[in-house]
């Protein structure tokens, strides 16, 4: 199932993206209230299967008629995860990007976080922070844990996941390397654009062999398969939940394949300016899309 964020003028409300449109499941509910079925997105990774299981059903009973199918142009988005107790990201974690930005392999994940500040969605503006002169983007597969895990081994680990959604981890260069710290380069609002959908683990055959993209004003900047990955899905969900308890809606980032711009040589960076419009997509998850604008 693909879930998504409705943003209205006073609240963030659940979307569900099916084959015939997608549906305001806010404006569906209106008439016909159901006080144990969820409301938002993040109500529904609590509630797991059961709630996936009980939205399609009551979906299935309402009369067709009933039912105002809403198209892509229609929706004003929301980040696909609007609340997450943890943004957790993996550095590092492609062995061709590595490889371009002349470092070597980690021998255990680079952890860093962010926070629900960089939270965005499709087709939003992102302002630029006067503060930096080299943003760069970086597609990244994420994971949202669906259920409570710690210390958990990597065989059972990709049962804790609920969904996948594409994510754009922007990072300004300049502010990322002023300290032994990324968080400054790393956590500028709306530095973490995440949709358009959430999609359930049950449509994601294999998160470790999914195809992924970068195009910056219509061109083909990042190509790669998260194949390329030194750190596997499951492995990065294990190591996570040795340090700390991975709850519900926890939304961990998994690190970004080469052909970013600071991989290039000096000579030949052009970072992002005002203007600029970047599609990061991913194989069954879709393509999120931003314009980048004056602060």
């Amino acid at each position: 199932m693909k879930f998504l964020t409705i943003q209205k003028e006073d609240k963030e409300v659940l979307g569900i993206q099916t084959d015939k449109g997608i549906i305001d499941f806010d404006e569906l509910l209106q008439n016909h209230r159901n006080a144990t079925i969820p409301t938002d997105v993040m109500e529904v990774i609590h509630g797991g299967k059961d709630a996936v299981k009980e939205i399609a059903s009551y979906i299935e009973q309402v009369e067709t008629e009933s039912i105002r199918y809403l198209k892509e142009g229609d929706i004003h988005w929301g980040p696909a995860i609007t609340s997450p107790s943890k943004i957790i990201c993996v550095g590092l974690n492609y062995r061709k990007h590595a490889d371009e930005t002349g470092s070597p392999y980690p021998e255990t994940p680079i952890l860093f976080n962010k926070f629900n500040n960089t939270l965005t969605g499709h087709k939003q503006a992102i302002k630029i922070p006067k503060t930096t002169k080299k943003l760069d983007y970086e597609v990244e597969l994420g994971m949202v844990i669906g259920k409570t895990a710690k210390n958990i081994p990597v065989n059972e680990a990709l049962n804790h996941v609920f969904g996948y959604v594409t994510g754009n981890d922007l990072s300004a260069r300049d502010l990322q390397f002023v300290s032994s710290q990324w968080l400054l380069g790393k956590s500028c609002d709306d530095f973490s654009p995440v949709g358009p959908y959430l999609v359930t683990s049950d449509e994601v055959e294999d998160p470790n062999n999914l195809q992924l993209k970068t195009i910056v004003n219509g061109e083909e900047k990042q190509n790669s398969n998260t194949s390329d990955m030194i750190f596997h899905c499951d492995e990065i969900i294990s190591y996570i939940s040795k340090y700390m308890t991975l709850t519900p809606g926890d939304l961990i980032l998994t690190g970004t394949p080469e052909g970013v711009i600071m991989g290039e040589s000096e000579d030949k960076q052009v970072f992002l300016k005002p203007g600029d419009e970047v599609t990061v997509e991913i194989e069954k998850l879709g393509s999120l899309t931003n314009k980048f604008v004056y602060e």
